[in-house]
């Protein structure tokens, strides 16, 4: 399993253009963010101090989340790609067996989905320093590391339950490209979640990575919260979190934090148990 794992990552690796696409909408993100959005939203708070600081944790801390999903897509695009190729028969006729098989794919992309985070992690606080900010504090960078793995524990198992009805090449490049698409409005980095009508903004909050975003944002934008809100009443932080997805109401009760981690984990569980059953069918 761990041998095959390593092929994967050496595949996935030395294919460029994969290791690029799967960080495509990363650099649309920051592309949209620097040339546009970054000074549509400082512009907005004029009134405010540090408002820079905070808007670009914003940004990032979403990105983040963003990035474990777009990478563990593109390292199950090795999965697609033996089974377009029918190089899965070759695999399936050696002495591995089918779980060592699959399980080698899970963790490679697993592995890719943290590996990626990370260097995006570098890139974040490179640029928030850049622009004024300040590095994370080594607690608050460990509870980033700790969510990283979580988020991309779930969403390695929320895109493997994808996957695992393609049988062709297009269709997954297809639906990489809807979901690089999609996923900035479903986790509220191209508009926040108050701007958003109702229905939308409810099927924001049950989409799984966006909780890993409310998750990374609560952490990251604790500082910059702290500096830019300094002596502000409550309400007027609370209706800036609501309205900027670093905290989750549901009837008019806001969301702990637990609650999103226990989703994540439960989306993990889930959604494994679920590709294992279509996977196990499409064997018989």
């Amino acid at each position: 399993m761990i041998g095959f794992a390593k092929r994967n990552l050496l595949v996935f690796f030395k294919d460029k253009m994969a290791v690029f696409f799967s960080l495509l909408a990363v650099f649309i993100i920051i592309g949209l963010y620097a040339l546009f959005l970054g000074d549509v939203w400082v512009n907005s708070f004029t009134d405010m101090t540090g408002v820079r600081y905070l808007m670009n944790t914003w940004i990032l801390a979403g990105l983040l989340a963003v990035t474990s999903v777009t990478t563990t897509m593109g390292a199950f695009g090795t999965m697609v790609e033996d089974k377009t190729k029918k190089i899965i028969k070759d695999f399936t006729a050696s002495p591995l067996k089918r779980r060592d098989i699959l399980g080698g794919y899970i963790i490679s992309a697993f592995v890719i989905g943290v590996i990626m985070s990370l260097i995006t992690l570098v890139i974040v606080e490179l640029y928030v320093v850049a622009q004024g900010g300040v590095w994370l504090g080594l607690v608050s960078l460990v509870k980033v590391l700790g969510l990283i793995l979580l988020a991309t524990l779930a969403n390695t198992a929320l895109i493997l339950f994808i996957v695992s009805f393609f049988k062709s090449s297009n269709a997954f490049a297809t639906a990489s490209t809807i979901i690089g698409t999609m996923i900035g409005f479903l986790t509220g980095i191209y508009l926040p979640i108050g701007q958003l009508p109702d229905a939308v903004q409810m099927v924001v909050k049950v989409f799984p990575v966006s909780h890993a975003a409310v998750l990374l944002r609560q952490v990251m934008m604790a500082d910059p919260m702290a500096k830019t809100f300094a002596g502000a009443p409550a309400e007027t932080v609370n209706q800036f979190e609501q309205m900027m997805g670093v905290t989750f109401q549901f009837g008019g009760t806001t969301l702990a934090p637990i609650w999103s981690v226990v989703i994540l984990i439960v989306t993990a569980v889930v959604f494994f148990a679920l590709a294992l059953l279509v996977l196990s069918r499409k064997k018989r």
